[in-house]
């Protein structure tokens, strides 16, 4: 069974390309969302396996979003185009199960890290 995705993230273009980069890869896209009112409504209704969310959205913190997928999606994981070395402490201390760079997101390496913290 693909693994049920829910990308988070206030680019809607970068979101559009994500998909088709994940389903090509074999995931399953459940849904698109652009602000964390968006992603807690999706993630509620649609269950998940796992959200990747982007650490900056408009106004918003990518960690503040997890804490409250947290409970709801088994697996966080942030994404972004900035150096996982900048984010390090907040990883650590967040509920996410890790960090992809934007660049190199696709289905295996979500797939890689939701199997290694599982």
């Amino acid at each position: 069974m693909a693994m049920r995705c829910l990308l988070v993230d206030d680019n809607a273009r970068f979101l559009e390309a994500a998909k088709v980069l994940l389903e090509r890869g074999g995931a399953s896209v459940v849904a698109l969302a652009g602000s964390s009112n968006d992603a807690l409504v999706y993630a509620r209704e649609l269950r998940p396996d796992v959200a990747l969310l982007d650490i900056d959205l408009a106004g918003e913190s990518g960690f503040e979003v997890a804490e409250r997928l947290s409970g709801i999606v088994p697996h966080l994981i942030m994404i972004s185009t900035h150096a996982q070395e900048d984010f390090e402490e907040l990883i650590a201390e967040s509920p996410v199960l890790g960090f992809l760079s934007k660049s190199r997101l696709s289905a295996e390496a979500v797939g890689a890290l939701v199997s290694a913290g599982a």
